[in-house]
Formats: C-alpha cells, sequence, structure tokens
C-alpha cells in the first residue's frame, strides 16, 4: 500500500528522540537503561501505525516495547499515538528490521510480535518471510530462553506455512487459532489491519510458540 509523503517527519523525529531512537543500535544490551528501569522487553516487528503497540503497553504498564517500522511516513504515525495516549514505556525504531542482532544481545527480549506481517506469497520470496527459519536463528538468539514468539496474520497461506516452518525448527506450538474473534478473548489488543480485516469477516489467525 502506497504510504502518502510527509514532508514534516524528518522534523518530527529529530525532535521526539525520546520516543524514536536515533542509532539504536547504542542501547544493545542495555535497554532497560534506555527505559529507565528492569522490566522485560517485548518487540513488535511492523509496529504500523501504533494501534496495537499502544493498546499493548497501556494493558501491560509492567513491559517495556519497542516497536520497529521501516516506513518513515508510518513511524511518525506511531509515535503520535503512543505520544497521544500518554504511554511512557513505549521506544519506537525506524529501522530495518532485517537482522535485530544489530539491535539486541542474546536473551535480551522476551517477547517478539509479529503482526499482519507480509505473506510473500511467492515461492521464490519465502526467504523474506518472517518465519523464514533465517529468522528463527535470529529470534532464538535474543530472546530469553522461556522467550515466546506470537503471530497474527489473516493470511492463511503465511499461517500454515509459519506453523511447519516453527514445528521444523523445533519450536513447541502453544497456541494455533484459526479463528481469533470467535474466541472472545478478552486481552486480545486489535492491530489497524486486524479491524480492517474482522470487519469483513475474514478469519484472524493467530499462534504462540517457544523455542525448546
Amino acid at each position: 500500500m502506497r504510504q502518502r509523503h510527509k514532508p514534516w517527519a524528518d522534523d518530527f523525529l529529530r525532535d521526539n528522540q525520546q520516543l524514536v531512537v536515533p542509532n539504536p543500535g547504542q542501547h544493545k544490551s542495555n535497554w532497560q537503561a534506555a527505559f529507565k528501569n528492569d522490566h522485560p522487553v517485548h518487540i513488535e516487528i511492523g509496529t504500523g501505525k501504533g494501534q496495537f503497540i499502544t493498546g499493548m503497553a497501556k494493558q501491560k504498564p509492567d513491559i517495556n516495547f519497542i516497536g520497529i517500522e521501516l516506513a518513515k511516513s508510518i513511524i511518525v504515525s506511531a509515535a503520535q499515538e503512543v505520544k497521544n495516549a500518554g504511554v511512557e514505556n513505549v521506544l519506537l525504531l525506524n529501522e530495518d528490521a532485517s537482522d535485530l542482532r544489530e539491535f539486541f544481545s542474546a536473551n535480551e527480549a522476551d517477547v517478539i510480535y509479529l503482526n499482519f506481517s507480509d505473506p510473500w506469497p511467492k515461492n521464490r520470496h519465502e526467504k523474506r518471510r518472517l518465519t523464514y527459519h533465517a529468522f528463527l536463528e535470529q529470534y532464538k538468539e535474543i530472546l530469553t530462553n522461556a522467550g515466546e514468539i506470537v503471530l497474527k496474520t489473516d493470511n492463511r497461506g503465511l499461517f500454515e506455512y509459519s506453523l511447519v516452518s516453527l514445528s521444523k525448527f523445533g519450536m513447541t506450538l502453544e497456541e494455533v487459532t484459526i479463528d481469533l474473534h470467535d474466541l472472545n478473548d478478552p486481552l486480545n489488543v486489535m492491530t489497524e489491519y486486524e479491524v480492517k480485516f474482522s470487519a469483513k469477516g475474514q478469519p484472524i489467525y493467530r499462534c504462540k510458540a517457544r523455542f525448546v
């Protein structure tokens, strides 16, 4: 989806470095210092306009949330969402998440959220899927021993691929849900895409998995 250019984005990012972290690699191994507490760290890859991470931050004030979004025109919307909500346990990275080890050390995160990631449906693009084994290897490195991956998507093909990929990697599937909203989970925080797709009657798939 084409994003509208925001000529003020650079100025906004420069004026809000307390929220959208410049040079995040400098905080590697020490994100608790950036948050000024020792709470667990949860990471969302592809944070979009910030609805999910803001909702989670409200729900879990004792968790530090880090949202990663490459598109500058989108990360500024997420930052505005976080600022308007007044939550203080969120930091955002305007970065490419192709290798999280650039920003996080071993055992530094407790949960990674993969929300409505690009399904890359063509076989030749398999390596770009965020549940491809090369990505799982880096997730395993930065997550704690009890760390968890939570995947939500409307794309059945990506969901089925991910279940196989996670299982082949030796992960334990703790939840496999083929119609999340049928569960009426009171703790589920919806993303922008989730609101859009569920309104059209599309099922939302979710799985939770841990490394053995």
